[in-house]
């Protein structure tokens, strides 16, 4: 299956920010809606090239897949855009491949954070800090207690590996074995950094360690 030159789902698509409701504020957005036809209908048709199956297919599933992406990014709409854009051009090359092992949302939400994960390598190998250096420029308990910010700005302010561990753990429910190879860790890593996480996580919300 082709696709054009330059081709971007946001300028034919609506924004999945724009199809977001409060559910960006809560710690999981609900399973999409199944409305019209269902997604294997949508992904066979989409397989040989219909485009307006991949466009049923892209606002069905964005906005959830756009809540998971942003907040891997750190709530940084721009990267956050990047990264679901990718990750559905990677899905209109792969959807003729796909065996329909899996549901069709479970397949688009891996690949998607996975897109996000592979960002996140690729920043690191260009030298974004290191989650220590990171670590230590955040402010104190005393200060995190006076500001008192809500829980997704708090998960913003993580380091970059320590906030993917809290997010695919806590809220994807990944096990530490998956996001080890996702992130090219070690499981002990990924434990550590999930426990650093969760309290700084506290810590920025002012509540006891």
């Amino acid at each position: 299956m082709s696709i054009a030159p330059g081709f971007k789902p946001f300028a034919v698509f609506a924004h999945p920010r724009d199809m977001l409701d409060a559910t960006v504020s809560t710690l999981r957005a609900p399973a999409p809606i199944a409305i019209g036809p269902d997604d294997d209908s949508l992904a066979r048709a989409a397989a040989g090239g219909d485009r307006q199956a991949f466009e049923a297919i892209y606002r069905r599933h964005s906005p959830r897949l756009y809540a998971v992406v942003w907040r891997l990014c750190g709530g940084q709409a721009a990267r956050a855009d990047d990264v679901l854009q990718d990750a559905f051009i990677r899905a209109w090359h792969a959807l003729p491949q796909f065996r329909f092992e899996s549901a069709l949302a479970t397949w688009l939400h891996r690949l998607a954070v996975n897109t996000a994960l592979m960002e996140l390598r690729a920043r690191s190998a260009e030298g974004e800090p290191a989650d220590e250096a990171v670590l230590a420029e955040l402010p104190g308990r005393e200060a995190c207690q006076a500001q008192r910010i809500d829980l997704e700005r708090a998960l913003d302010t993580l380091p970059p590996r320590a906030r993917a561990v809290l997010v695919l753990h806590d809220i994807e429910g990944w096990k530490h074995q998956e996001i080890a190879e996702s992130l090219q860790m070690a499981v002990g890593s990924s434990k550590a950094q999930l426990h650093r996480a969760r309290g700084l996580l506290r810590a920025r919300m002012g509540e006891p360690a």
